[in-house]
């Protein structure tokens, strides 16, 4: 049990924008009110001064590959996790889903069996599992090891749908798998997403139809919008249920293609991701990835070919360009970075917002919206 506090003289950005005047009241990890900053409780309890500040929901990330010099592919066990969600953490990212790229069904196996442990132990910010891949389609798998990519087998669709203590987001190409397994996926709990697919409109509109729920970083890696053929992106931008990931970087998408999804998407369905790697929150400029040297170069992870591998991107500098690059007022943004992918995950009651009732996940910015602190259940990092 935490000890209550209040935290105050902050701008608190609630669902209306920042407001100023008001304490949130933090006990037992979570938000028990938010109140004018003379309400009597406020004297009762521990203050902690944010100092001008602005206070606002903790980022979600739900594609994130590696961090903090490591990589969750190379050693998928419990402290991997916890060095990577600390280095993410360091930019405000206050849950995050740990991805597997493609990988042999023993790697797929024992990343699920890691997550489900970090979670038991209570790592910070470890909200479940993204196996991107290996049902993908061999014509767009990126960066992706032609080497690992199989077919779903029974086996594996059995191991998919055992019930987790985490969510379990899973990317696949709907040509490559039936519509009954994406069913029976959804029916699981499993949160399907399409990607890394050479699927036509009519593949992807019956996997949607099936149970998927979105895209994974839209746009790349998945056969264009056409005039007589809208593809995998026509699909996302046609479908009004569906989540898509964006990858706000100045790399993997023009700003303006952004834009667009932004404009044809419905309010709450386009959702910052930063699908990062190793060097996040170090300085390295370079790392391996499946025998592959990636180099970083102006923020782009690359391989000797160029192709892309991942990114260099945090959820403070996503969010930091989606105002810059997409006209973007800050609470959207900060929508984009928490509220929205809490929803994508089911976890819109308890997480995402500055609300009473929801846990005390935050992040506190300067005015150059970097980083200066970041909260998880109540429990403060100050960077």
């Amino acid at each position: 049990m935490s000890t209550p506090t209040a935290l105050v003289n902050a701008r608190v950005l609630g669902d209306h924008g920042p407001r100023e005047g008001l304490a949130v009241l933090v006990e037992n990890g979570c938000i028990r009110a938010i109140v004018p900053a003379g309400d009597p409780r406020v004297a009762l309890v521990e203050r902690v001064d944010l100092d001008g500040r602005l206070l606002a929901p903790g980022f979600i990330d739900v594609q994130v590959n590696g961090g903090g010099g490591r990589l969750f592919n190379d050693d998928p066990g419990v402290e991997t996790l916890r060095a990577i969600a600390a280095a993410h953490r360091r930019f405000g990212t206050t849950g995050l889903l740990p991805t597997l790229i493609s990988d042999d069904a023993q790697r797929t196996r024992a990343a699920l069996d890691a997550v489900d442990a970090a979670i038991a132990q209570g790592v910070p910010g470890i909200l479940g599992i993204h196996l991107e891949g290996p049902f993908i389609a061999p014509a767009r798998k990126g960066i992706h090891a032609a080497t690992h990519l199989r077919e779903l087998t029974a086996d594996e669709l059995a191991l998919l749908c055992r019930p987790r203590r985490g969510v379990v987001m899973l990317t696949l190409a709907p040509e490559r798998v039936s519509a009954d397994a994406i069913g029976a996926l959804h029916r699981a709990g499993v949160r399907v997403v399409i990607g890394h697919s050479a699927a036509d409109y009519a593949t992807a509109r019956a996997a949607l139809d099936a149970g998927a729920c979105g895209f994974t970083h839209l746009y790349n890696a998945m056969t264009q919008l056409g005039s007589r053929e809208p593809g995998v992106v026509g699909a996302a931008l046609d479908d009004p249920h569906a989540w898509c990931g964006l990858i706000v970087d100045g790399h993997h998408v023009h700003p303006a293609s952004l834009r667009v999804a932004l404009a044809a998407r419905p309010r709450g369905k386009c959702v910052l991701v930063t699908d990062a790697m190793p060097p996040v929150g170090t300085g390295a400029t370079s790392f391996e990835l499946d025998g592959q040297m990636i180099h970083v170069h102006e923020g782009a992870c690359r391989n000797a070919d160029g192709v892309l591998a991942g990114s260099a991107l945090d959820m403070a500098g996503a969010l930091r360009n989606a105002i810059a690059w997409l006209d973007l007022p800050l609470p959207e943004a900060s929508r984009m970075a928490s509220a929205y992918p809490a929803a994508w995950l089911g976890l819109e009651r308890t997480h995402g917002r500055l609300v009473a009732g929801q846990r005390a996940d935050f992040v506190v910015l300067d005015d150059a919206l970097a980083v200066v602190e970041t909260w998880i259940g109540g429990v403060r990092w100050r960077h």
